[in-house]
């Protein structure tokens, strides 16, 4: 009864929320537009090229609006809400463009206001529209996405799903440093809160290893224990689960009901308000995944990519929304999923990249259920940080990637020092995305395809001969604009 109560409360919330939020757009049209990405796949670099293409009038060609000559002008504003922290783009934009140095990745959620000013193509809606759409963009982790489906688990199956997992090939040596001594206490073992600390520590390195760029796993909830924040050391955080619980419930004073009691906490403290508070009001989302750097850690952790995936469509309400229905409940209507760093491949691997990432999601939709809503793949680098080359002459020219090497990337016995453009043979994927899940479910090293993955350095910016900057580089920036937002700007 009290769960039940709860859900009517939190679905109250959101109503009142969206009736907040449409409200507004009546006087100021708005869209709430979601940016995740898992660890690593360039969500903070995706953001910043977003934003400054817009304000710089970036080379756009397939983003309609901007090629039509429509976009009279960007600019960001001060944020609506005032309790999240501010996505910092001038920082961001700093690193890349004076320092040459990728940003770091934000640890919690941001946001940033955006609005365009712009002429819709229809003489219709010139009549009635008022030329202005704002974007609120709301960054947040996907390790943040990944912890929603725990809204409806309990912690028995929390533990059982987490054990299956940490039991795996994949991440069975990892987890021994927790599994080991949290297998070896009794379900009736007495609260201890030294235990606790210990093992959800433990359990913290854990995951934290399984995220590392030799495994390259994705699915590693609860998201939190990876960036806690200000709530680092509270009882929240302070658990983890347990092996092989036996039927019934959790006796009374024990570790297991102590651990179970901080499971339900994460789930209240955590999980629904950022679902309440920041997902259920999303209009548009892109998840941003780096399927290269899975596809280089082995079968493992591009099964574990679908795997996330999976539980990320899962997560979402997709269908469209109507004149009626929307100043209650929002659904997401468009999903992008870009298959980032798409710059480490030669462009003959572009459609093959998509071809694989597209085939994940397309089996990832089937055991999601989901349906309802557009969903796109594409291969993108929002900012290009490599130019192409080949080597050689005649039929025998191998096809490069130029660009220069962060300080200490290796290849092949040589260690570059951050400062000399280099040219690097990126390898081949399979023409054929059939051949790539063939081969990678045969467990034989030597058919995965071999990818020679290393992190450049931004580039320079390049200048008209006027000596004014152009803006940031990409690959396919200007298609996710048209997908994500083109409409609302025709």
């Amino acid at each position: 009864m009290a769960s039940s109560l709860s859900r009517i409360s939190d679905e109250a919330l959101i109503t009142l929320d969206n009736l907040a939020d449409r409200a507004g757009n009546l006087v100021r049209p708005t869209m709430r537009f979601g940016v995740t990405g898992l660890s690593r796949a360039g969500k903070t670099v995706f953001i910043t090229a977003l934003v400054h293409n817009l304000l710089h009038g970036g080379r756009l060609p397939l983003f309609r609006a901007q090629s039509d000559g429509r976009i009279a002008s960007a600019r960001l504003e001060p944020q609506p809400d005032d309790g999240v922290p501010r996505f910092q783009y001038e920082d961001h934009v700093a690193a890349l463009i004076e320092d040459r140095i990728w940003p770091q990745s934000t640890r919690a959620i941001s946001e940033l206001r955006l609005t365009i000013e712009y002429e819709s193509a229809s003489a219709w809606s010139r009549m009635f529209s008022s030329g202005k759409l704002t974007l609120d963009i709301v960054d947040y982790p996907g390790e943040w996405l990944l912890d929603l489906p725990l809204l409806r688990q309990n912690y028995r199956t929390f533990s059982a799903t987490a054990l299956d997992l940490a039991r795996s090939p994949a991440r069975a040596d990892l987890a021994a440093r927790w599994l080991s001594p949290a297998s070896q206490l009794g379900p009736g073992m007495v609260a201890d809160e030294t235990r606790a600390r210990e093992l959800a520590a433990l359990f913290s390195d854990y995951l934290r290893a399984c995220r590392s760029d030799e495994r390259a796993l994705s699915t590693l909830p609860p998201g939190r224990f990876l960036m806690p924040g200000d709530l680092e050391g509270s009882p929240a955080l302070t658990f983890c689960p347990m092996p092989d619980l036996p039927p019934g419930p959790a006796p009374s004073g024990s570790l297991w009901a102590m651990m179970e009691r901080r499971f339900e906490a994460y789930k209240s403290l955590v999980v629904k308000p950022f679902f309440r508070e920041h997902f259920a009001r999303l209009d548009r989302q892109i998840i941003l995944v780096d399927a290269m750097q899975a596809m280089n850690a082995g079968p493992e952790a591009v099964q574990d990519l679908e795997r996330a995936l999976v539980d990320i469509l899962s997560c979402f309400r997709p269908g469209r929304n109507n004149l009626l229905t929307s100043w209650f409940s929002r659904r997401i209507d468009r999903v992008l999923v870009g298959a980032t760093k798409a710059d480490h491949l030669h462009h003959e691997s572009h459609d093959r990249l998509e071809a694989i990432v597209g085939r994940l999601v397309e089996r990832a939709t089937q055991r999601a259920g989901y349906a309802g809503a557009d969903i796109e793949v594409l291969a993108l680098a929002a900012v290009r940080a490599t130019r192409e080359g080949s080597s050689g002459q005649g039929k025998s020219k191998l096809p490069l990637i130029v660009g220069t090497p962060l300080k200490g990337e290796t290849i092949d016995g040589e260690t570059f020092d951050g400062e000399t453009k280099t040219g690097i043979f990126p390898g081949d994927l399979p023409e054929n995305a059939d051949l790539f899940f063939k081969q990678l479910g045969s467990g034989k090293p030597q058919d995965r395809p071999h990818l020679n993955f290393v992190r450049f350095r931004p580039p320079p910016l390049e200048k008209t001969t006027e000596g004014i900057s152009l803006s940031l580089p990409h690959i396919r920036l200007d298609r996710a604009f048209e997908f994500l937002f083109g409409d609302w700007l025709a």
